[in-house]
């Protein structure tokens, strides 16, 4: 069964910092783009960042640029979001998820995990 679980999600004060981590289990992802959306509340999920499989190509989206990097480990079946300077709007469910395209399109990602919370409490 493939599957994906996040983690590293939590409660921080605006200006903080926080590490998402997402394991896939079930068969390797090493050759497949991951990447990580979120969803606030009231609002539709939304791409955050995207890295490709021999983890030399990102892309995030503007909202993000300079404050977060995402990284992958592709021995570990890995992928990261280190989350910096973090903000009230930053707020929501964490999801990573596995494409075969190289894209920020949500319906293009196959795999997806169940989301981590992160708050940013002002």
């Amino acid at each position: 069964q493939v599957q994906l679980v996040e983690s590293g999600g939590g409660l921080v004060q605006a200006g903080g910092s926080l590490r998402l981590s997402c394991v896939g289990s079930g068969r390797t992802f090493s050759r497949n783009v991951m990447g990580w959306f979120r969803q606030a509340p009231g609002k539709q999920r939304e791409f955050v960042a995207t890295i490709w499989w021999l983890g030399d190509s990102t892309r995030y989206a503007d909202s993000v640029k300079g404050r977060f990097t995402i990284s992958r480990d592709n021995a570990k079946n890995t992928v990261y979001l280190q989350m910096n300077r973090l903000k009230p709007e930053d707020t929501g469910r964490y999801y990573c998820a596995v494409s075969s395209s190289w894209s920020e399109a949500e319906r293009l990602y196959d795999f997806w995990g169940q989301g981590t919370q992160v708050t940013v409490s002002s």
